[in-house]
């Protein structure tokens, strides 16, 4: 059989080179009416709904002109879903708007003739999106901050999520996931549906996304201001995406002063040097004083050597190192489904960053039980990291109270520091087969010109097709699902790392940024202080 005209320019409209990253907008068209809210594709042609108008609209995907009207259903009509046979249209339903008493209602349309078929009630207020997922509806209701899973035969709710962020907007379905937009946000959310997860944000293409539709390994989306669909790239080359860039002076000092009353001898400080990654750009590294050489430890991780033969009662001693670099703020976008498997992984990863250590205990019966009750998804190498790194948020709280304990004994007192979150992150991703790895960093904290001496530690795990991604366990910690996924595979503009590391270094130990080693005669007492300044670069 021969394609239809209409076919053919459809396929060529989407047959589309995508471009280098997820959320890039491939093309736009402008929408038939002022005050469009929801959005569908019916496989050859878009929905839309006007809300002032209360008018239907079928309009050509190629350049937006108008192919069918209808009258709406409802008098302030606000989603729109196609369920391979009809469309269906949400309404806040209400008398009088200063009542602010609403009560939703759901249409089923033929689209053919215009005329409802079914009516059920939605199961809140205020819908704001619907999306079909081949056997059941989806809505997101924006009183109630809710998604809702119903039942398209009488609007039964199903399952009930909670939305990842203050402003739910539009729903779209794309045969694995949904997908919500956010108005006050401007950001596009991939939604697990079992469990409310948000696995992937991308920048809304406007300043106020609304409707939602999906359709070819791309969403559409109908922004309310721009008064424009536009299309987005989802499935796409490019495993992460840079923005905010930040071109920063960051100076670290090693201060030590000797309080004596006995000599410090054979010192050694070492300073760990930062390396070009995805998040950041080293433009130069200067010492006042060079160092006494360059050394590699087991890890890969490099440091510079300041040799000292004493420090003498009352003498003081600063080793500094001023870098200046080029930070970004670096979105991963993950699929699980592309992830690949843990037979993926390369050997090298494998062999390195599975390996057991003091801080981790792998074989520790605490550990072994916490991978059992945490991991659902054994062979798939993003649901391992994404399912641990869920289930220590349910059992952990962020609590600096000094020391680095082990693995075990942080997860079964429920609390710790940021390098206590990360240890027990490793432990479980090594211990379900996952290679995991720690990485260390100065941080900004607020201003362009500000210090730092409390530092961050985090960690990243290795993910076929993507490489090592940054997760952020104890960042982790938050009850919004948008923040969560904020701190799994992004990483803010705010850090200079300066080391990467599987566990004890020869050089700087369990320490990152920088240590030291020492022999002393007699009695000592020292003072070390270690701050990062960071400047704004000129």
């Amino acid at each position: 059989m021969k394609k239809s005209c209409l076919t053919i320019i459809i396929s060529l409209l989407f047959a589309i080179t995508l471009p280098a990253a997820p959320g890039a907008v491939l093309r736009s068209i402008a929408l038939p009416s002022g005050f469009t809210t929801g959005l569908a594709f019916d496989g050859k042609a878009f929905w839309t709904v006007d809300r002032d108008a209360d008018k239907l609209f079928r309009i050509d995907p190629a350049d937006g002109r108008v192919l069918a009207q209808f009258d709406a259903p409802g008098y302030f009509c606000t989603a729109l879903a196609w369920d391979g046979q009809a469309l269906w249209v949400a309404d806040m339903d209400f008398t009088n708007t200063s009542a602010e008493d609403y009560c939703g209602k759901i249409y089923r349309i033929d689209p053919a003739s215009g005329r409802t078929l079914k009516v059920i009630m939605a199961p809140a207020s205020d819908p704001q999106g619907l999306a079909w997922d081949g056997s059941t509806l989806w809505v997101s209701d924006n009183i109630t901050r809710e998604i809702y899973q119903i039942s398209a035969d009488d609007g039964t709710t199903i399952r009930t999520l909670k939305a990842p962020a203050a402003d739910p907007q539009g729903l779209a379905w794309d045969g694995r996931c949904l997908w919500l937009s956010d108005r006050s946000r401007d950001e596009l959310y991939r939604i697990e549906p079992a469990s409310g997860r948000v696995i992937m944000i991308l920048p809304s293409p406007g300043p106020y996304p609304w409707g939602l539709a999906w359709a070819q390994d791309s969403l559409f989306v109908a922004d309310y201001q721009q008064d424009r669909i536009a299309q987005v790239a989802v499935f796409a080359e490019g495993a992460f995406t840079r923005s905010r860039q930040r071109d920063a002076a960051i100076t670290f000092t090693h201060d030590m002063i000797n309080f004596g009353p006995g000599t410090v001898n054979a010192l050694d400080v070492y300073l760990a040097l930062p390396k070009d990654r995805p998040t950041q750009e080293i433009l130069g590294i200067e010492f006042p004083r060079d160092p006494d050489g360059k050394l590699t430890d087991r890890w890969g991780q490099e440091v510079a050597r300041f040799r000292h033969a004493s420090l003498k009662p009352g003498e003081r001693l600063t080793t500094r190192m001023r870098v200046k670099a080029r930070v970004y703020d670096v979105m991963y976008h993950l699929f699980p489904e592309k992830t690949g498997s843990l037979k993926d992984i390369p050997a090298e990863a494998r062999g390195r960053f599975l390996a057991d250590d003091d801080k981790y205990r792998l074989k520790d019966p605490v550990i072994q039980a916490a991978v059992r009750d945490a991991v659902k998804r054994p062979d798939n190498p993003y649901w391992i990291a994404r399912d641990i790194y869920d289930w220590l948020h349910e059992r952990m709280v962020y609590k600096r109270i000094g020391g680095w304990d082990i693995a075990p004994t942080v997860l079964q007192r429920g609390s710790g520091s940021c390098s206590e979150y990360a240890f027990v992150y490793i432990a479980m991703c090594r211990a379900a087969g996952l290679p995991a790895r720690y990485v260390g960093s100065v941080v900004v904290r607020g201003e362009e010109a500000s210090f730092d001496f409390v530092y961050h530690r985090w960690v990243e795990v290795f993910l076929p097709s993507y490489g090592w991604v940054p997760v952020d366990p104890s960042g982790g910690d938050q009850d919004s699902p948008r923040y969560q996924a904020m701190y799994f595979g992004h990483l803010d503009n705010r850090f200079l790392i300066t080391t990467e590391s599987g566990g004890g270094s020869e050089y700087l130990k369990w320490d990152y940024n920088s240590s030291e080693t020492w022999q002393a005669d007699g009695r000592v007492q020292l003072r070390l202080e270690m701050i990062a300044d960071w400047d704004k670069l000129e």
